[in-house]
């Protein structure tokens, strides 16, 4: 069975397709196409854009298509940037350096104390003519007082959260702690059931 993945974020795709790697399904991603049409997300949450987008491309598709949305929601922030990701600066497409930089300025006279922030995302797995079916990754954490060094291209949050519980940034987990606290991989265990249970039924 073929499943498009709905995403050109070539690090999204890397991650998604590794901890989907032993699902039976044959992988087809909008990378793969020259000219995909473009989904604006216009949904007011996370849940509403991932199945927009994941309906959108199942129909225009006629595969069964996994799309996600989420990002950083920081408490202080009133749960910013939220929906608006990569869009936070004024409305416009930021890039990674930018968004870093910027979560600092927001946050620059916010006290330790009150830095809380979670890592959400929403999975959508539609099928044409069909169901679909959603499902929620969370890590809490907080905004460091400065960021990381390092980088996670395609993910520039990961160098501002920070996880007290391991003493380390997102973007500095080891391997086995990625396991651990990997929202995204929570989120894709019961989206790879169903992907199994479709697989098998195909």
């Amino acid at each position: 069975m073929d499943v498009l993945l709905a995403t050109t974020n070539r690090a999204k795709r890397r991650e998604i397709l590794a901890i989907l790697a032993d699902v039976p399904v044959r992988w087809q991603s909008l990378i793969d196409f020259a000219d995909p049409p473009t989904v604006e997300e216009t949904g007011e949450t996370f849940e509403e854009n991932a199945i927009l987008k994941a309906r959108a491309y199942a129909s225009w598709s006629g595969l069964p298509t996994l799309a996600d949305d989420g990002g950083l929601a920081i408490d202080s922030l009133g749960g910013e940037p939220g929906v608006k990701s990569r869009r936070w600066i004024d409305g416009r497409e930021a890039d990674d350096e930018s968004l870093i930089t910027y979560t600092m300025e927001r946050l620059r006279d916010i006290p330790r104390e009150r830095r809380g922030a979670h890592m959400l995302v929403v999975e959508a797995l539609a099928v044409p003519g069909g169901q679909t079916y959603t499902s929620t990754g969370v890590i809490d954490g907080v905004i460091a007082l400065t960021p990381s060094p390092l980088r996670d291209p395609g993910f520039p949050f990961r160098s501002v959260f920070f996880l007290p519980q391991v003493d380390k940034f997102y973007g500095e987990l080891t391997q086995a702690e990625h396991e651990r606290f990997n929202h995204r991989r929570e989120a894709l265990q019961p989206i790879a059931a169903r992907l199994r249970a479709l697989a098998a039924a195909s």
